[in-house]
């Protein structure tokens, strides 16, 4: 578990959040972090101290793109799609995260932000979708590579590992959360509970009114507090000279995006058909209240009955062992 920073004994007693909802500049990434500078800049100015993004916020969430690819055959076509996909991804660090922590160190925030993160070019060529934190120093705290794709999401993107179920202990509280789907996972979410997580982030590319009902849930369930942030995104700006889409209605994602207390009660949104910035006040007391009754990780979590173990250890195919050494067991670190 990462904790940065260290030792926060007593946090603010009310804080002021931001979710973001927004299109990105659709597949051009350096067009992208400048608007998200922007809305951080403006988030910032009304008094937020922590601002989310959606996921895959930069370059894109590639809906209803196929890349060429069917069971059993991929085209050229889709190859050269992923390469120049590849090609608007994100380095961590690079460029865009120097950018977007400039930003969280000008305005004294934290910033977590949805990128297509590119592996290292001597570890190939795997994009993640991936989530970014920002401390109000700038540095980037850490990241949280999504666990599992989701369908489709599997062609284009590599699966994280446990080594970056991250959560930050901050003077605002203890931050973490997981991407999208991920929020399905029973046991991911239980990870992170057990992390103390009290400001539960979960930037998505779902619209449908389901969610809002997950949202809510995981807030009952932890007892935190939830902020969800989704695009907003039309068919009239996705650049011509790409894939084109498959026709359907204009609005490709409708938004969503919302803010939920400790007990359930949705404290700013859903927004949904338009850009936009929700804002909510949270109380920390609201999550003692509320742990009142119901636990997850403290009296209602029976361990003398269940227990969940989590590997957070890096997963490598390739292990490098000298002569005569010892092979490690699976899990260890070399």
């Amino acid at each position: 578990m990462c904790l940065s920073p260290a030792d926060y004994d007593d946090p603010m007693t009310s804080v002021r959040v931001a979710v973001v909802q927004a299109s990105p500049v659709l597949l051009d990434r350096d067009a992208t972090v400048a608007k998200a500078v922007r809305l951080t800049d403006e988030a910032a100015t009304g008094g937020a101290r922590l601002v989310l993004f959606p996921e895959a916020f930069v370059p894109a969430y590639p809906r209803e793109l196929s890349f060429g690819t069917v069971i059993g055959r991929r085209t050229a076509a889709g190859r050269l799609a992923y390469q120049r996909y590849w090609d608007q991804a994100v380095d961590v660090p690079g460029p865009a995260t120097e950018a977007l922590g400039a930003a969280a160190r000008r305005h004294g925030v934290y910033l977590a932000i949805g990128v297509i993160e590119r592996a290292r070019p001597e570890r190939g060529a795997t994009l993640y979708c991936t989530l970014l934190y920002f401390g109000p120093d700038g540095a980037l705290l850490g990241t949280h590579r999504k666990l599992k794709p989701t369908a489709a999401e599997r062609v284009i993107w590599g699966e994280g590992d446990g080594s970056t179920l991250s959560a930050f202990r901050t003077e605002l509280g203890t931050i973490g959360g997981l991407i999208c789907w991920e929020n399905y996972m029973p046991l991911a979410r239980m990870a992170m509970y057990g992390k103390g997580v009290e400001i539960y982030l979960a930037p998505t590319a779902d619209a449908r009114d389901s969610w809002q009902a997950t949202l809510r849930h995981i807030a009952c369930e932890g007892r935190c507090f939830v902020l969800a942030a989704n695009q907003f995104v039309t068919r009239s700006p996705w650049p011509a000279d790409w894939e084109p889409l498959p026709d359907g209605p204009e609005i490709l994602c409708r938004g969503g995006s919302a803010i939920v207390g400790p007990l359930g009660d949705v404290l700013a949104g859903p927004l949904y058909d338009a850009e936009g910035i929700l804002t909510a006040d949270l109380e920390r007391d609201e999550l003692t209240r509320a742990r009142f009754d119901f636990d997850v990780v403290g009296h209602y979590s029976r361990p003398d009955v269940f227990r969940l173990v989590v590997n957070e250890s890096p997963q490598t195919g390739v292990v490098v062992q000298a002569a005569n050494e010892v092979p490690a067991r699976e899990g260890e670190r070399t």
